[in-house]
């Protein structure tokens, strides 16, 4: 894909706090906006990155609407600054601010320039409605859409497939032969019985009436076998065939996209996850090809992704550098794309900015984020397994024992045999009962090989290695944070 503008990098990660990296783009480069931001409420989140065992619960950051609408309002004053006149902007929510959320843009974008409240019926039923609660199950989230200022943002009309009460209602004809479907239509002029805008009147096969087209149109219309008429005497009507239809066009109720469920090849345990079907459709309806898109709160990436797959340039934000880590690690197994400098500077590859790259960084991050950062950063697999890791928290598995991993057929890891295991200590120094609990791991599991990171290692871990690999030939590869950062354990993966 070319580069879209010379003001902007694309295809770009950044790790940090948005609004600092908002202030940093210039005025009106983005044609897409797409935020799906923590939502203000009082529930308990888990979360499983890229389904790590580690579990993370936390009460939701916003103790309040009113401060929740704090965070968001600056924020969204420098997205609507680098959103161009001409492009479109996307406000995922859901019941607990949404309304207080839409008098904020309104400030922000102006009145005039909210162009659609869009329904999505995220899931049929939600058991905060079960017996004995008094209210209706919420089961919808809201997407705000706004124009970027001048009126004349993209907008492309999407059709969905006719369902089949309607096919059956409407569509009811057959055509011998060609096995096509079709409706009969109306051949008279607008208007019926009385002439207007100069509707030509005439006799056509016994019938005299006002018609929509002049004698010589319907009589070709005819020889093509596109009029009917069903018995003599009866009014002729017009073939109207299901197959040369558009289909039903798309509304603001979206009701035909499912959420992510437990056995979706795309889900990565992130319980706000959104489909990937959402996020194309949002792109499709307001961006073109080599468009630029932006999601500053894009979590596990599924819009860059959309982004990617439908030919538009991309720019990412988040936080969390175990978020970062799983966009990059997602970009490249389902878009097949390099995060590599190289490849970047001539147009094909990715990059991640800002990550914690250095050891200080790296001590003061969340246990579950310094655990992933340690597992991906190997080129492992977090751990499925959402309870206890019973002392493993990856997997790296060799090449060529890892099916594609692409497409529906790609199939599972977790049949496989074949695979190393990592266990990670976000320590000063691993000692020797840690050593201790990853050995009965990997005896337990049939391992021959497994790798343990840490930011350095006591003298009796060491030497309880040394003795365990004497006894019972099982290797253990220690490897240090420096190690990793400094890039010089390629040898000792193999």
């Amino acid at each position: 894909m070319a580069k879209p503008s010379s003001l902007l990098d694309t295809r770009v990660v950044y790790c940090g706090d948005n609004l600092e990296q908002l202030k940093k783009l210039p005025d009106a480069c983005i044609d897409l906006i797409y935020i799906d931001p923590p939502f203000n409420s009082n529930r308990t989140y888990e979360i499983f990155w890229g389904e790590t065992k580690e579990k993370r619960s936390f009460e939701d950051r916003h103790e309040s609407t009113r401060a929740y609408i704090e965070f968001m309002r600056p924020r969204c004053v420098e997205l609507a600054r680098v959103l161009k006149k001409t492009g479109s902007f996307y406000y995922h929510c859901d019941w607990h601010a949404s309304h207080y959320v839409k008098v904020m843009l309104d400030q922000i974008f102006g009145e005039g320039n909210f162009i659609n409240e869009i329904v999505w019926k995220r899931q049929s039923a939600h058991n905060d409605a079960k017996q004995g609660s008094k209210h209706l199950g919420r089961i919808h989230d809201t997407l705000f859409l706004y124009g970027g200022g001048d009126g004349d943002y993209y907008f492309k009309h999407l059709y969905r497939p006719y369902d089949e009460d309607y096919l059956e209602k409407f569509y009811k004809h057959v055509e011998p032969g060609t096995g096509r479907r079709y409706q009969l239509g109306d051949l008279g002029a607008p208007g019926g019985s009385s002439p207007s805008k100069g509707n030509p009147h005439y006799e056509f096969l016994g019938v005299t009436r006002y018609w929509r087209f002049s004698r010589e149109s319907m009589q070709e219309l005819y020889e093509k076998g596109l009029i009917v008429q069903t018995k003599p005497g009866a009014v002729p009507r017009f073939k109207r065939y299901l197959d040369e239809g558009q289909g039903v066009p798309v509304s603001s109720v979206w009701d035909d996209i499912k959420p992510i469920q437990s056995h979706d090849i795309e889900r990565l345990g992130y319980p706000t996850q959104k489909p990937l079907k959402l996020l194309e459709r949002i792109l499709e309806i307001s961006s073109r090809p080599n468009d630029i898109v932006l999601d500053a709160f894009c979590g596990c990436g599924t819009a860059l992704v959309a982004a990617q797959t439908l030919s538009r340039q991309w720019i990412g934000i988040d936080i969390s550098p175990t978020a970062c880590r799983v966009m990059a690690k997602r970009l490249k197994d389902v878009c097949r794309l390099r995060e590599d400098e190289n490849f970047w500077l001539h147009g094909k590859g990715f990059v991640v900015r800002d990550l914690p790259w250095t050891e200080k960084q790296l001590r003061t991050i969340p246990p579950f984020e310094f655990e992933n950062w340690a597992v991906i950063a190997l080129g492992g697999i977090p751990n499925k397994t959402q309870v206890g890791d019973m002392g493993i928290d990856g997997r790296i598995y060799p090449v060529g024992s890892e099916p594609a991993a692409a497409g529906k057929d790609a199939g599972q890891l977790d049949f496989m045999d074949d695979w190393y295991p990592i266990q990670v200590k976000q320590m000063d120094k691993v000692g020797r009962p840690d050593i201790d609990k990853f050995e009965a791991a990997m005896i337990r599991t049939k391992r021959k090989k497994g790798f343990f990171v840490g930011f350095d290692f006591s003298g009796d871990a060491i030497a309880e290695i040394n003795r365990f690999f004497k006894s019972e030939h099982i290797v253990i590869v220690p490897l240090t944070v420096r190690e990793i950062l400094d890039e010089t354990i390629a040898y000792r993966l193999a």
